[in-house]
């Protein structure tokens, strides 16, 4: 028998942030989490939220959200056996036909259907989801009470919002903000494309008529939804890592090439907000905890969230470099063709590198960076 919300706090929340193939990292969190609880025990985050690549693994979780070491094994074994072209097709036949009909389908004519341009195809992503997933567990999960709610953050191209799609129990209401919203929905792997959908690098999704890409942009408060969704504690998992040359013994670096740029530009759109909603979590706190009403209640409706994050303590591009010659050789060309080679500065290869081999290394670091805090992670969630 698996324990139903056991835990002291059920308003636990997890956060999982965006990344592409650098969301092996949270698997080896969530492993480590993992060690800290009774085998065939609930999951200890009734809460669950996600954004882009992280969207994918909260969405698994859900589905497995009566035994949370099932959960995390299953995703384990899918990032462990991961290879490019479970993701996006790397082959050279399809990888620049799928560029030349880009091409040509600018110059068609305004009221014919043009097809989502995008530098790869990820039509293979499609087709594993429905392969792992069964999104019809999230409802059952959901019924016997395992699992309150999950979310997954998409941004509308359309309207320039950012849409959290949410499946959870009944009293739980849609909600508005500027330029935010959340949406009840029925998931599917659609959701989780859209989400996942690095801009320029993947094609945008349509969903009933609005065309949605990575949940990362326009995402101005990550912790929201969670938030939105009850949860009084949130843990995430961040992205945020620190710097480690690619070249440590450059004393004269040259200046930064169009794909480093565009690789702090995804670096920016991944990691920027999140910092300073958590910082203004914490401004929040201090402003109950002056209120003459205590931090249970107050005149402004304000909540107290706690939060603790967990950031990589090793640079993932450093680390993504190793595994270049990893890559299909068509994606190595294309690389090499916007100036990106195996000793390049630039972060996209870390996004892009959905190989086994690296995605291990990113799920160790993960698990040691977790276990290092396992005292820390035990108090937060009361474990």
């Amino acid at each position: 028998m698996t324990n139903k919300r056991s835990y002291k706090h059920t308003n636990n929340a997890l956060v999982l942030t965006g990344g592409g193939a650098r969301a092996a990292y949270q698997v080896g969190v969530l492993s480590a989490i993992a060690q800290f609880i009774p085998r065939n025990h609930g999951c200890p985050f009734p809460i669950i939220s996600g954004t882009s690549a992280g969207a994918i693994n909260t969405t698994a979780l859900a589905c497995y959200a009566s035994c949370f070491q099932l959960g995390v094994k299953k995703l384990e074994w899918v990032w462990n056996n991961l290879s490019t072209n479970r993701i996006y097709h790397s082959d050279p036949y399809r990888v620049f036909s799928h560029i030349a009909k880009g091409v040509f389908g600018s110059f068609q004519a305004d009221y014919a259907n043009r097809p989502a341009r995008s530098l790869l195809n990820n039509a293979p992503l499609r087709e594993l989801l429905n392969e792992v997933i069964d999104f019809r567990r999230i409802d059952n999960n959901i019924l016997k009470g395992y699992l309150s709610a999950v979310a997954v953050t998409a941004s509308s191209y359309t309207s320039g919002d950012s849409i959290s799609f949410y499946q959870s129990e009944d009293h739980i209401k849609p909600w508005f903000r500027a330029n935010r919203r959340g949406e009840p929905s029925q998931f599917n792997s659609e959701h989780l494309m859209a989400s996942a959908a690095i801009p320029l690098v993947f094609p945008s999704i349509n969903i009933k008529r609005q065309h949605f890409g990575d949940g990362s942009v326009h995402q101005l408060s990550p912790l929201s939804p969670a938030v939105h969704l009850g949860a009084e504690r949130i843990f995430i998992v961040g992205v945020e890592q620190p710097k480690e040359p690619i070249h440590p013994n450059e004393n004269n670096p040259h200046p930064p090439t169009t794909s480093s740029i565009a690789g702090h530009l995804l670096d920016s759109i991944f990691s920027d907000t999140l910092q300073s909603d958590i910082e203004r979590a914490e401004r929040i706190n201090k402003t109950i905890a002056l209120s003459p009403d205590g931090p249970q209640k107050n005149e402004l409706g304000l909540k107290k969230i706690d939060t603790l994050l967990i950031n990589p303590s090793h640079d993932f591009n450093s680390m993504a470099v190793k595994y270049f010659d990893e890559l299909p050789l068509s994606i190595k060309i294309l690389l090499r063709s916007v100036g990106i080679t195996n000793d390049s500065e630039s972060s996209l290869v870390s996004y892009l590198l959905f190989d086994k081999k690296y995605c291990k290394q990113l799920i160790k670091l993960g698990y040691e960076d977790a276990m290092e805090k396992e005292t820390i992670i035990r108090d937060f969630l009361d474990l």
